[in-house]
């Protein structure tokens, strides 16, 4: 990480500082804020791992922010010298074509294409980081998202499921955030929520207060939970959170499943099934995703729904039966153009999808997640509160 923080630094410091000749004072001026910027990075993430919830929010948020804003800045360099080179590349074969040598570039055009190229970056950045911090700090947009599932009984028909995920309460994202979330997760007046994984980025004791809000949350069918990676990373463990949810009263599903709708006999209802995150095992004694432990001895003619945080292992759970996934962990790529790397590693990487497994249909959605982590700002991918419709 310190290598990847340093080397993206030093690479502005060449473009926005060296090859544009700034003047003094200018000059030592933004060096030096490239150089505390670069230190506050590693400094907040480890101050709030040693000290925790009495450090000042301000500190990580700030930390946190330029983080967000210097992988902007890189980005829109690089895209910016990767058209600059394009030019001389093809200005270089044209002239190679036509067997004339082209006339070396003069230093008063290299500085002013430097210059041209710094300033260009400086603008699209900003314009992107002021974007991406409103869209960050405003209410999570409501999706709608219609699915069709074939067991489903016709009694359940217009069923609807609130979806929340990644929120990642800590040191960015505080009591104000999670009390809007649960307003707004309320006024869907759902059948049922769900928050799959990657809730909190802290200690119980740091963040109960916030997260106890979620005690609020309303549904006819409950609230149900299964583990994101974060929630291993917390200091004081993950059982100690699987606690505090369920003394809030949500049901946290470990491997295992829960009938949602009338349970009398002959009544409408489905099954939910819930799994370990996907890489948990080992994190933490008795932890690790167990599909054919959460399905054993269910009805195949159920439908029935999953929750696992990552969006992996689809094919397998709809070649069970599996009918709908919802996941989250990817963020949608969070930040473009970060989010074009995420949608190269995940073949699901955010929204709906459909898949075919051993003559069987199953979709998966995968939310962008209703918070955000590290950088407090979402360039091209808003915060989400899916609103599942089952038919």
């Amino acid at each position: 990480m310190l290598a990847v923080v340093g080397g993206m630094h030093y690479y502005l410091w060449i473009r926005l500082v060296r090859d544009p000749a700034l003047a003094e004072p200018w000059r030592r001026i933004a060096t030096t804020a490239i150089v505390l910027g670069a230190l506050s990075i590693p400094a907040g993430m480890f101050a709030w791992r040693l000290v925790g919830h009495p450090l000042p929010r301000l500190l990580p948020l700030a930390a946190y922010a330029w983080l967000g804003i210097a992988f902007l800045l890189f980005s829109s360099v690089l895209l910016l010298d990767l058209v600059r080179w394009i030019g001389v590349a093809a200005s270089w074969l044209a002239s190679t074509f036509r067997g004339v040598p082209e006339p070396p570039a003069s230093p008063e055009r290299r500085l002013f294409l430097a210059r041209a190229v710094a300033g260009g970056a400086v603008l699209v950045a900003g314009t992107a980081a002021a974007s991406g911090l409103r869209s960050a700090a405003g209410e999570p947009q409501v999706s709608e998202v219609p699915v069709k599932m074939e067991r489903l009984p016709r009694a359940l028909s217009g069923f609807t499921i609130a979806h929340v995920s990644d929120l990642h309460v800590g040191p960015t994202i505080g009591t104000r955030e999670v009390e809007r979330v649960v307003e707004e997760t309320n006024a869907l007046r759902p059948d049922l929520v769900v928050i799959t994984g990657d809730l909190v980025d802290g200690t119980v004791a740091e963040l109960r207060e916030a997260v106890a809000h979620l005690g609020r949350l309303k549904a006819r069918h409950g609230v149900a939970f299964v583990t994101g990676n974060h929630e291993y990373y917390t200091r004081d463990g993950v059982e100690s959170w699987m606690a505090e949810l369920r003394r809030l009263g949500v049901r946290v599903l470990r491997n295992e499943r829960m009938t949602v709708g009338d349970r009398g006999p002959g009544g409408a209802s489905f099954d939910l099934a819930g799994i370990d995150d996907w890489r948990s095992r080992g994190m933490a004694p008795g932890h690790g995703p167990d599909l054919v432990r959460a399905l054993a001895g269910r009805d195949p003619d159920r439908s029935l729904v999953l929750l696992q945080h990552q969006p992996l292992g689809f094919p397998e759970a709809v070649g069970r039966g599996v009918e709908l996934q919802l996941s989250g962990h990817t963020h949608g790529g969070q930040i473009f153009p970060f989010s074009l790397l995420v949608g190269a590693v995940y073949r699901f990487p955010k929204g709906l999808f459909r898949h075919a497994e051993d003559g069987r249909q199953g979709h998966i959605y995968v939310s962008r997640g209703t918070g955000y982590w590290g950088p407090p700002m979402r360039v091209g991918n808003p915060p989400e509160i899916a609103r599942i419709v089952l038919s």
